[in-house]
């Protein structure tokens, strides 16, 4: 399982306003409260673009943590860094704003070893339990093979319709940490095999104990 901790510490500190961005406009959204219905609809207009195509959008979320001094030490972020984190943040959480509407249960859900929510193991729940799913693993490859930031937000965006139309939830926290750790020059290649790895560890429920009824099956048999 990928977590927020194997981030860099810049990635962590994205992550965290994220969670701070969503989390509460979540609550509101699900509770139907007006004013977190409209941010709604006004971040969706963003999903798929980047932060500098969208001016209309700016201080539509509170970005102010990423500009004050952090605690425990650790250095502001540097002009450059601060451009990929406010990236990050806008794809990540306009995104969310997509995969939310007209949705009643959470799309955002950390992460965990109860409930895989990586990018990865989302995808992998769209794949049928038959030899249909390779339309599906083409789009996640797609994916991966991104060469730059804006290619990257339309076709996560493309995955993220999919999600919305089977209620299945993706940690947005932790997408908002990868896509700043993206755009680092030595960072792609890690969260490309973070996202792989999410892909591949997916498990549906109840496929543990069909291999155990399996192994009883051969038990018996022999």
């Amino acid at each position: 399982m990928t977590t927020v901790a194997s981030l860099p510490s810049a990635g962590i500190r994205v992550s965290r306003v994220a969670e701070e961005i969503i989390t509460p406009l979540q609550k509101g959204y699900l509770a139907d409260q007006s004013s977190s219905v409209a941010r709604l609809a006004q971040l969706r207009r963003g999903a798929g673009k980047e932060f500098q195509q969208v001016p209309d959008l700016w201080g539509r979320m509170d970005l102010s943590a990423l500009y004050q001094e952090p605690d425990h030490g650790s250095r502001s972020l540097r002009e450059g860094e601060l451009t990929w984190a406010e990236d990050a943040l806008h794809i990540a959480v306009t995104l969310w704003a997509s995969h939310q509407q007209s949705r009643r249960g959470a799309m955002h859900w950390p992460d965990s070893k109860d409930r895989l929510t990586g990018l990865g193991a989302a995808v992998r729940q769209l794949v049928p339990p038959d030899d249909r799913g390779e339309p599906i693993r083409k789009r996640f490859v797609r994916v991966g093979t991104a060469a730059t930031l804006r290619e990257l937000a339309e076709r996560l965006r493309g995955l993220v319709v999919l999600l919305r139309g089977e209620d299945i939830a993706l940690d947005y926290a932790l997408l908002a940490g990868q896509l700043y750790a993206w755009q680092r020059p030595d960072g792609r290649d890690e969260v490309r095999r973070a996202w792989g790895r999410s892909f591949q560890a997916y498990r549906p429920r109840g496929a543990a104990d069909n291999d155990n009824d399996d192994q009883s099956l051969d038990k018996d048999a022999s």
